[in-house]
């Protein structure tokens, strides 16, 4: 893990390039917390399932140990991606720590800056055929796509979990200080993209919901810690 310092940043998006939902830019103030360097791995989560016995992730039956334990796990829903955090002593980052890890304090629009993504920095844009060893690359790959503090693949590869409830208008009445999403709603949040998005999807501000049962190739999480 690595510490994000206490302290502002500019979460969200101004003007027309941005989708209502991801409007106004506004100031918002964490305290410190720590965050995965990298997505979980397949390798951590069988570790999780072994001592658990929670219900496999779709797609689990086709992971090759050998050959896949360095890939992002998918097939996890939002409960999954919660218990396994909590398992590790760990939770859900929310909506902005998970935009402050990956964006900095500069108010960058990808994670190593401004530049539009190329398949130097970010792993995506691959269609929509799914398999572990074609589509997924390791967790710790793309070092020139690290974000200010260092985490790997904040854009591309999996999109992740996060622990907010989605709300449509919420950046307009979120606090200031530490804001945790809406007490409660239909659709958790997502974050950063996946192997199979365009690049606008990339992007740090990027926001997108879903059910919090889904469950698809597209998705994975990592961990963050107060």
């Amino acid at each position: 893990m690595v510490l994000i310092p206490a302290g502002p940043f500019e979460m969200g998006a101004a003007g027309t390039q941005a989708l209502e939902d991801e409007r106004p830019r506004h100031r918002v103030t964490l305290n410190a917390f720590e965050m995965d360097l990298y997505e979980v791995t397949t390798a951590q989560y069988g570790v999780f399932l072994r001592a658990t016995g929670r219900t496999a992730p779709w797609q689990w039956e086709t992971v090759s140990p050998a050959v896949h334990s360095d890939r992002p796990v998918i097939g996890v829903d939002w409960h999954d991606a919660d218990a396994y955090c909590r398992w590790v002593g760990k939770r859900l980052p929310t909506e902005a720590e998970w935009e402050k890890a990956a964006r900095g304090v500069d108010g960058r629009l990808y994670p190593w800056g401004n530049q539009v993504p190329t398949s130097d920095v970010a792993n995506f844009a691959l269609g929509a055929r799914f398999s572990y060893s074609q589509v997924l690359m390791p967790v710790q790959s793309y070092e020139s796509g690290k974000s200010p503090y260092g985490l790997y693949q904040m854009a591309g590869n999996v999109g992740e979990w996060v622990s907010d409830w989605y709300g449509a208008n919420y950046y307009e009445q979120s606090p200031e200080a530490n804001p945790s999403g809406p007490e409660q709603g239909q659709f958790k949040v997502l974050r950063g993209g996946s192997w199979s998005d365009l690049p606008k999807y990339l992007l740090t501000y990027g926001r997108f919901k879903l059910p919090p049962e889904t469950r698809n190739s597209y998705i994975g999480f990592r961990c963050a810690k107060s």
